[in-house]
This record gives structure tokens, C-alpha cells and sequence, in this order.
């Protein structure tokens, strides 16, 4: 019975330990499985993140081509003589970072004369801004290329 009595002791204390490494599993499991899920990401939400910086820089290049497009903005570069086609041009060709300076000058100028009182027209100060914009713009390219 020595024997016997040496195997049942031992299994008793190999199925107390089982016991205890499938207890000890399964109550870890769940906990595994929130962590993860917290930081899963959808496809849907990926695809958001990646399309947001081409829709900020289609949006900046949209505010510059309007300020640009203007009556009195073709007037005034004309008037500097800054030919449209480059000004136009040369907006595509900037970075992200100068582009989105460059339209949120150009959202500024729209927004004066937009609460303008003088409706058609545009002030010195707003048709220099305008040029000088459109001389960065022209400059910016020439310096990155």
C-alpha cells in the first residue's frame, strides 16, 4: 500500500495544480480579450485617418484657387504682373505644411471682404496681401524645386 498511497498523494497534488493552471487560464482569458479589444482600430476608421490629410490639402488648395480665381485677385495680379497660370501652377507643387499657412491667409482675406461694407471691391491692404501671397506661393515652389 506504500505505493498506492505515494501515486494517490501525488495525484492529488497534480490535479490540485491543474486545478489551479485552468482556473487561473480561464479567468485570465477575458481579461486578455478586453484589453485587445480596446485598441482594435476598424478598417472603417483607418480608412478615415488616412484619407483626412488629402482632404485637408484638397480643401487648402480649393481656399487659394478661390482667393486666386477672384475678379479682383485676377486684377491685382495682373496689375503685378504675376501671370494666373504660375500662380495656379505652383499651388499644387507646395507642401502641406506652406499650403495650409498660405490658405488660412487667404480664408482671411476672404473673410474681410466678405464682411466688407464696400460690396466688389477690396481694400489696398487686401490686394497686397493677395500679391504677396501669390508671390510666396510662386517663390516657395521655385526655392523647394
Amino acid at each position: 500500500m506504500n505505493g498506492c498511497a505515494k501515486w494517490c498523494g501525488r495525484s492529488k497534488w497534480c490535479g490540485r495544480i491543474l486545478a489551479l493552471i485552468l482556473f487561473g487560464s480561464v479567468a485570465v482569458a477575458p481579461a486578455r480579450t478586453q484589453a485587445q479589444d480596446k485598441h482594435v482600430v476598424s478598417s472603417q476608421e483607418l480608412s478615415k485617418d488616412a484619407a483626412r490629410p488629402a482632404e485637408t490639402r484638397g480643401a487648402n488648395e480649393v481656399a487659394l484657387r478661390q482667393l486666386f480665381s477672384s475678379q479682383q485677385a485676377q486684377q491685382a495680379l495682373e496689375s503685378a504682373n504675376i501671370d494666373y497660370g504660375k500662380v495656379d501652377k505652383a499651388v499644387s507643387q507646395l507642401t502641406d505644411e506652406d499650403l495650409a499657412k498660405l490658405a488660412a491667409r487667404s480664408r482671411q482675406v476672404q473673410d474681410n471682404f466678405a464682411a466688407g461694407s464696400r460690396a466688389g471691391s477690396l481694400s489696398d491692404r487686401d490686394l497686397l496681401i493677395i500679391i504677396v501671397i501669390a508671390v510666396l506661393v510662386i517663390a516657395l515652389v521655385a526655392v523647394l524645386h
